[in-house]
């Protein structure tokens, strides 16, 4: 063959070859488009709720909204009491307090139980696995007559602490599972070194597998936060003036006499804010965490 005729075969041969380069390419960046258009259109109701919340109620109010309405603070010096109106702290504060408490009580509860449940498995556990799995079935409104009768009877009505409990008990089952998975990852190897040590179980939690599966633990203890944080059902009916929260506070904005649109927006913003505070501090952990055990 002739160098003239070799010339183009070679030519066409490379264009061949980078066609489906650039076909792939191409097809990724579309697919990373529509993976932006995606992600926006699900932010864009919390964009709009941020943007709301620095209009005045006049502007909120307006249908079709206004984008180039004028801005103000009226609506969060409201929600702070600027107006007269109830001071947000104490709902803020029983809200951190049942969140937390539950939290830590979920974690305590929930570590040797997915220890029993994963490392050193009792038998039957797939029958405990399922009945801890069991308890979500049931709708959380056939229990809250029996639960709002017992804290009645036992002067437990409008006391944080009737919460506290509560979130624990709603939030341990998802803990277990969660956590199972997790510390089944954990080498056994490291435990069994620990115990010929001389460690006894308490130290074999807290110095050996706490550390070890601790992105799981913090992925765990943010989805409990997360839910008793935004827990309302129970927090509307079994509190009243002392014990209410967060999500309580925000129904005081639907009032008889019209929804204050711009008010109910900034205080979405604040009382989400301790969640987004958290998950953005704990990022690190969660995606550790969540992916824990899907590449072996």
């Amino acid at each position: 063959m002739s160098a003239s005729t070799a010339a183009p075969t070679r030519t066409r041969a490379t264009a061949k070859a980078t066609a489906p380069t650039n076909r792939a390419r191409r097809r990724s960046t579309a697919l990373g488009l529509a993976a932006w258009a995606v992600g926006l259109a699900f932010c864009l109701p919390a964009l709009w709720m941020v943007l709301t919340s620095f209009h005045s109620e006049a502007d909120a109010a307006t249908n079709p909204p206004s984008l180039a309405a004028a801005l103000t603070l009226d609506g969060y010096r409201t929600f702070f009491g600027g107006g007269g109106g109830p001071t947000p702290w104490p709902p803020l504060v029983n809200s951190l307090m049942a969140s937390v408490f539950s939290t830590v009580l979920v974690l305590l509860l929930a570590l040797p139980a997915a220890y029993a449940l994963s490392i050193r498995r009792v038998r039957k556990w797939t029958d405990v696995m399922f009945f801890f799995l069991s308890t979500k079935m049931l709708p959380v409104v056939a229990g809250l007559l029996p639960i709002y009768l017992f804290a009645k009877n036992t002067g437990l009505l409008d006391n944080i602490w009737l919460l506290v409990l509560l979130y624990t008990s709603m939030n341990l089952p998802i803990a277990v599972w969660m956590m199972q998975s997790f510390l089944a990852d954990v080498p056994v190897s490291i435990i069994e070194a620990a115990q010929v040590d001389g460690a006894r179980l308490p130290t074999v939690l807290g110095r050996v597998v706490a550390p070890v599966a601790a992105p799981g633990i913090a992925a765990t203890a943010l989805i409990c936060f997360i839910f008793s944080w935004n827990e309302l059902l129970f927090a509307r009916v079994l509190t009243g003036v002392v014990a209410g929260t967060a999500p309580v506070h925000l129904t005081t904005f639907v009032t008889s006499q019209g929804l204050f649109l711009a008010q109910l927006c900034a205080a979405s913003v604040v009382v989400s804010l301790p969640v987004l505070i958290a998950g953005y501090a704990a990022q690190d952990k969660l995606v550790q965490g969540l992916s824990l055990g899907a590449v072996k």
